[in-house]
């Protein structure tokens, strides 16, 4: 079965922070004014993913766990939005690969499209917490852009009311956003069955 080129693009966007306020969060809903009509954002929060455990992951995952893998399954592409915790990932993010990596090298995650970018009120945009992601994904064998990074640095000054509204800011994720679709359509074009 091969894709259809033209088909919309569905994304799916996780925040690496469940916090009600979260700025990653806000970063993520500020995204759907920066896609093409023929693209969907749905954002997919991790609050009811509970911890790994490995009696637990099998074919009858707990419900919040069979929902995320179902989510990435069915996503052309990942958009992921995190914070730094002391230096590295925030664990409710990497708890939340770890469960999508299963069955390992033929989970949801393989080969799938992920535009990682990171946010920090810190003046490094949580650079440590993106190196760690991007080894994590690349682990579950997803793929991860190769660009420049989207680290925002600051973050807390650059939203309003629940929204980022820095204009550089959106324009960089924009660009980041484009190199995503153009993955995807790339990606399609590759499965088309040869002339």
């Amino acid at each position: 079965m091969t894709a259809d080129l033209n088909a919309p693009v569905r994304l799916v966007a996780i925040s690496g922070s469940i916090r009600r306020a979260s700025h990653c969060t806000a970063v993520l809903r500020s995204l759907h004014p920066l896609l093409p009509p023929t693209a969907t954002l749905e954002l997919f929060p991790l609050d009811e993913v509970p911890m790994y455990n490995a009696d637990l992951d099998g074919d009858t995952p707990p419900a919040p766990v069979a929902a995320l893998k179902a989510a990435i399954a069915s996503a052309d592409g990942l958009v992921i939005c995190s914070p730094e915790y002391n230096y590295g990932i925030p664990g409710v993010l990497k708890n939340a690969i770890d469960w999508a990596s299963r069955p390992g090298f033929a989970s949801p995650l393989k080969g799938k499209p992920a535009l990682v970018m990171t946010a920090s009120p810190g003046t490094a945009g949580g650079v440590r917490a993106q190196a760690q992601i991007r080894d994590a994904l690349a682990a579950t064998l997803a793929r991860s852009l190769v660009r420049q990074h989207i680290a925002i640095a600051g973050v807390a000054a650059r939203i309003q009311d629940g929204r980022l509204t820095d204009a550089p800011t959106l324009e960089f994720i924009q660009a980041g956003l484009v190199d995503l679709l153009d993955e995807i359509r790339g990606l399609r074009a590759a499965r088309q069955p040869q002339a």
